[in-house]
């Protein structure tokens, strides 16, 4: 915990204090947030002194005239923490549109960050729902933030996600993406799926999913070829995993949190902490047992209706049918498995599976997002991760509503800090119409900051700039440091608002960009200027932080990036 005094607490956050940030350690902020709450609320009865900036949940950037962003408080369930307090001025412009498909974990997260809930309003700062119609993106403003970008079924459609991969696997080889079973999509790959199922007849276990589902729905694992279906419906065909490694003889698989909070620059973040789901009957390899879904399927929708499924209420103990994935990480390190390893496989899955749809979702984005709306969208992906035997990962599907359901405390403990950590590492901030009103009163002045630091026009050095190194890019020149000896105002806004994400970390592990994911640039299927930009940022300061952020505010305090 960082020791933080009364000239180090700005918009209840560390902004002047950075010592602890360029260490390894990340930050914690939850008692902070809660002191100053109560602070504000004390003061606010006893005192008529003029409103000051630390008793508000509001945390600075770590760069001048750059905006304040909001801080979510953690709703874990059990601890009720006083709500956020604003003025009034700007609370009841604090508005999160709800539906039917919003999770009480987040309108509890919200709620309590003092947001109102509203329903059937254009007047929203944030929602989170299973899905938006295309047209919802072309409107979005300015200050509003949505969970999902247009076009994301690339990679959480399964057919899709298969399609996109094997695209990849053809271009650079099967070794490189060996990390997904062998899969076909009927009815379109029937007559290739009769010839692997009449060369492979004695060992033939395949399991059929539709391409959109979730929960387990609709699953099964067949070993004859007349299980298969015929209709014209898309069918997903995949090779079945029969030796996944076991734990006191059930099969289990993981569930992984990653965060995308931007597709150009791509950058990704995988949650430290995550789901381990447990098949509720002893696995069997016989073909008989196929059709028992509470040995095949780890689906915690399915096994909670078995008659042996047993609940686990610690984030602690390695008990029942579902874990707390360090308690997985600390079981696996007991029997001398390489854990660090196998993290750095799955990690290496989520981003080479990303990847492999960017390039949809970035037409999706230029098509569907107005101009300037930049960051108005994110992505909470779920990967669904099973480890053989052998201990190599595999990746099954990917969901792109990952579900935030909560019936025990183990899931209220790691879904109520994973879904405060994404809403603090997207970055809300209150809405700019309001800032500016509200900084004509001289006590709320220190709300208001330069808004000029989010979109702006390219000017045509920018473009040139960009284009140079485009095409410098496509003719195979890998030399990315120039990039940063002359940066555009552009270049260090977007700097900027990366610095100040990476800041916000919370239990998040930043894996796209870092000093060496350069090496994935092959992968795309046309380079990006932001690209090229973080990841020679990420070589020059990744292992240096504090280099680059004061070479960052020396432009801010210039004001340089609003030029």
């Amino acid at each position: 915990m960082v020791r933080i005094t009364s000239t180090e607490m700005k918009g209840g956050y560390v902004s002047s204090c950075y010592e602890d940030m360029f260490s390894e350690k990340p930050f914690i902020y939850k008692d902070v947030t809660k002191t100053l709450i109560l602070s504000a609320k004390r003061r606010s009865k006893k005192s008529t002194s003029p409103l000051r900036e630390s008793w508000f949940p509001l945390r600075k950037s770590l760069f001048p005239h750059v905006a304040p962003y909001v801080i979510f408080q953690l709703y874990d369930g059990t601890k009720i923490f006083p709500k956020a307090s604003f003025p009034k001025e700007i609370s009841e412009h604090l508005t999160w549109e709800v539906g039917t498909s919003t999770p009480w974990i987040v309108r509890k997260t919200v709620e309590s960050s003092g947001y109102r809930l509203v329903l059937g309003t254009e007047d929203w700062c944030g929602t989170w729902s299973e899905c938006k119609y295309t047209f919802c993106y072309k409107m979005l403003k300015r200050h509003q933030k949505m969970n999902h970008f247009p076009g994301t079924y690339e990679i959480g459609h399964k057919d899709r996600l298969w399609k996109n991969i094997s695209r990849l696997r053809a271009r650079f080889g099967k070794r490189c993406f060996a990390f997904i079973p062998r899969t076909f999509v009927l009815p379109t790959d029937f007559d290739q799926l009769r010839r692997v199922w009449e060369s492979n007849k004695p060992r033939n276990k395949w399991i059929l999913k539709p391409p959109a589902s979730s929960r387990g729905r609709g699953v099964s694992v067949v070993s004859r070829w007349t299980q298969i279906p015929r209709t014209q419906s898309f069918t997903v065909v995949q090779q079945y995993l029969s030796r996944p490694k076991l734990i006191n003889d059930s099969k289990f698989d993981l569930r992984i949190y990653a965060l995308i909070t931007d597709f150009d620059p791509l950058k990704i973040y995988v949650y430290s902490e995550g789901l381990v789901r447990f098949a509720s009957a002893r696995y069997d390899r016989a073909n008989v047992s196929l059709t028992n879904k509470f040995i095949h399927l780890t689906n915690y929708s399915v096994n909670k209706e078995s008659m042996d499924y047993v609940s686990n209420d610690s984030m602690d103990q390695p008990k029942g049918h579902k874990w707390a994935l360090k308690c997985l990480w600390r079981y696996l390190r007991a029997q001398q498995v390489d854990v660090d390893g196998l993290r750095t496989k799955i990690h290496d899955i989520v981003v080479k599976a990303v990847i492999s749809g960017e390039s949809s979702v970035h037409c999706f984005s230029r098509v569907h997002l107005a101009p300037g709306s930049k960051h108005n969208c994110f992505e909470l992906l779920g990967f669904d991760i099973l480890i053989d035997e052998n201990l190599k990962p595999w990746l099954l599907e990917v969901n792109i509503s990952p579900s935030l359901h909560a019936p025990s405390p183990l899931d209220v403990g790691v879904k109520g800090h994973l879904v405060r950590d994404v809403l603090n590492l997207v970055g809300y901030r209150v809405p700019p119409p309001v800032l500016r009103k509200m900084a004509e009163r001289r006590d709320l002045g220190f709300f208001y900051q330069d808004f000029r630091a989010t979109e702006k026009p390219l000017s045509s050095k920018e473009k040139r700039k960009q284009m140079q190194f485009m095409y410098q890019r496509e003719r195979g020149d890998s030399k990315l440091g120039s990039i940063l000896e002359h940066l555009t105002p552009d270049d260090v806004r977007s700097l900027v608002h990366y610095e100040d994400e990476v800041a916000r970390l919370g239990q998040f592990l930043k894996v796209f960009p870092t000093p060496g994911t350069h090496s994935y640039f092959r992968y795309f299927e046309a380079p990006r200027y932001y690209n090229l930009l973080l990841g020679a940022w990420e070589i020059a300061h990744g292992h240096n932080r504090k280099a680059g952020i004061e070479l960052l505010r020396s432009l801010c305090a210039k004001k340089y990036h609003l030029r």
